[in-house]
């Protein structure tokens, strides 16, 4: 089971969607930056993207369970650094997480 550690949320101020970075320790092995936080377009939650350079991705999961154990684990720490500083990032539509 892939486990994630240390994660450090860096929020910054809203732009376009874009809410806070994180980075994390991927399995005790891996430490992995940069990691963006957006709001979804429709208002329902969060989304993470990786980062990327020329187009190309500098590193991303390889399959669905692992990247949705990231985001789990990213986004539930997000939320409640964002409810230690303020609720404006916390969307009125998601409740399931």
């Amino acid at each position: 089971m892939t486990k994630i550690s240390e994660i450090q949320i860096i929020p910054i101020k809203p732009q376009k969607g874009l809410l806070a970075f994180a980075n994390f320790v991927l399995d005790e092995k891996l430490f992995v930056s940069s990691v963006a936080i957006h709001t979804k377009i429709d208002g329902s939650g969060y989304r993470i993207t990786y980062p990327k350079k020329n187009q190309f991705d500098l590193f991303h999961p390889i399959n669905r369970e692992t990247s949705k154990t990231i985001e789990k684990a990213v986004i539930s720490k997000f939320k409640n650094v964002m409810k230690l500083n303020n609720d404006r990032y916390n969307s009125p539509f998601d409740t399931t997480r």
